[in-house]
Order: C-alpha cells, then sequence, then structure tokens
C-alpha cells in the first residue's frame, strides 16, 4: 500500500482559547469509556498520513502527541477546574487546627478530597458522558463539537462557584468588552477566577473551623499559666480535649456535609 508523503500532510491549527483545554477535558473522561466501546475483532494500527485524496485528517503520531499532552495536564485539570482544591485545602487546615500533624496522614486526606470530589462532580460528568462521548463514540458528531459539548457542563459548573468579583477582575484585566453573557467568557478568563473564588471560600471556612480550636488552646494555655506549669506544652494537654470535643460534635459528619452543602 503507497503511503502518502510527509510534505503533503495537513495539519489544522486549533483555536487558542479553548481547544488546548477542550481536548484535554474532553480526552481524561473519554479515555475511561472509550476501552469497551471498541468492538473490532482484528485491529489495525494505520501510519497513513493525511493528503489530497481524502484520507483522515490526522496521523496516529498526531493523536500520540495529543494523548501525551492529556495525561501530562490530566494533574492540573483535576485540581483546578473541579471541587478539589476547595476540599483538600479545608481538610488540611482541619487536620492544623486540631493540632494532629500526621492524622489523618496526606494519603487519607488526598483520597478523601478525591473521592468527594467524584462524588460532586459525577452530574458533571455524567453530562459529558451523555452530550459529548457517547454521541462521538456513536459518530454521530466530529471532534469539534465533542469538545464544546464537553466544555458546557465544566463552564455551566465554575460559573456557578465563581464570585462575580473576582470574574469581573479578570474580565477587566483581559480588556474584553464584548462579552454578551457568561457562556461568552473564555475559558483562559474563567478558570483563574474560578480558582480564585475557590482559594477564597476555602480559606473562610478553614477559619470558622479553626476558631473553636483556638479557644480551647487558649484556655488550656491560661490554666497552665494560673498553674505555674510554664514548661509544659499546651498543645499536650488540649489535643485530648480538642479530639474529645471533635468526636462528641460529630465533626466529620458537619464538615463533610457542609462542604457538600457548599457545592449547591
Amino acid at each position: 500500500m503507497p503511503i502518502v508523503p510527509t510534505q503533503q500532510v495537513v495539519i489544522p491549527m486549533l483555536k487558542a482559547q479553548r481547544g488546548l483545554v477542550g481536548s484535554c477535558v474532553f480526552g481524561i473522561v473519554l479515555m475511561g469509556t472509550q476501552a469497551y466501546a471498541q468492538v473490532k475483532q482484528d485491529p489495525l494500527l494505520s501510519f497513513q498520513l493525511s493528503g489530497a485524496d481524502g484520507a483522515e485528517p490526522y496521523s496516529i503520531g498526531i493523536k500520540i502527541l495529543v494523548l501525551l499532552t492529556v495525561l501530562s495536564l490530566a494533574p492540573a485539570l483535576l485540581t483546578l477546574l473541579t471541587s478539589f482544591t476547595r476540599l483538600v485545602i479545608v481538610l488540611g487546615l482541619l487536620r492544623q487546627a486540631m493540632g494532629t500533624m500526621h492524622a489523618p496522614p496526606n494519603q487519607v486526606v488526598i483520597g478523601m478530597a478525591l473521592f468527594m470530589t467524584m462524588f460532586i462532580m459525577m452530574p458533571v460528568w455524567e453530562e459529558i458522558r451523555v452530550q459529548a462521548i457517547n454521541p462521538y463514540i456513536e459518530q454521530h458528531v466530529d471532534e469539534e463539537v465533542a469538545m464544546e459539548r464537553a466544555l458546557t457542563p465544566i463552564r455551566e459548573f465554575m460559573m456557578r462557584q465563581v464570585r462575580e468579583k473576582d470574574l469581573t477582575l479578570f474580565v477587566e484585566m483581559a480588556q474584553l468588552q464584548d462579552l454578551d453573557g457568561p457562556n461568552d467568557v473564555p475559558l483562559h478568563v474563567l478558570i483563574p477566577a474560578f480558582v480564585t473564588s475557590e482559594l477564597r471560600t476555602a480559606f473562610q471556612i478553614g477559619f470558622l473551623i479553626y476558631v473553636p480550636f483556638l479557644v480551647i488552646d487558649m484556655i488550656v494555655a491560661s490554666i497552665l499559666m494560673s498553674m505555674g506549669m510554664m514548661l509544659l506544652p499546651p498543645v499536650m494537654i488540649s489535643l485530648p480535649f480538642k479530639l474529645v470535643l471533635f468526636v462528641l460534635a460529630d465533626g466529620w459528619f458537619l464538615i463533610v456535609g457542609s462542604l457538600m452543602k457548599s457545592f449547591q
């Protein structure tokens, strides 16, 4: 079989603002469902490049390059485009407020934040699967349309959580004037505004968590000073009281429930 020369390869230019992010978001969700969608009995790896005869527009090398790009950007997308940022910061501040520096360990905190993120983002991912991935696997839409449909639920989720003040800041810094509505905000403006809002909300929740534990530390420190026990660290005495207070108040139930409700 003759191979079309590489000089005749036509590589379409991706859009500057949302092409790369759209490919990454769509590729992450697509990798989980595309494995069982291929039902060919004898798969064939083709290295034919595109040319003037109407062959496929992408070669296998370009597809591998896009896949590697998706895999390299997957941690950043999981951290910045979902609820993971708020969850992991609040859980980390809770551990510091209690004074248990290594309990729960980092693996438990990050794992809990990941599974809570999956629970919160499941409706968004299900909408992406129904509206973008399934039509693309069934070859009802092309890649560009599928990426646009995959970005829509992500954009709606971020728009529900972002503060208007933060979004206005980045819109003004980007000098965007002709915006008819939220759907016209480009992703390179929406994503940093969303992350800024998540950081602010996470530290607000962390401050509210810190206050009761700080009061216990102050009370224990005052009692120790009045007894003349200057050399005894107050943290050693206050830690059991903080643990008892946290358990009696059913702290994990309250914090997890409040975090879940904060995204509704």
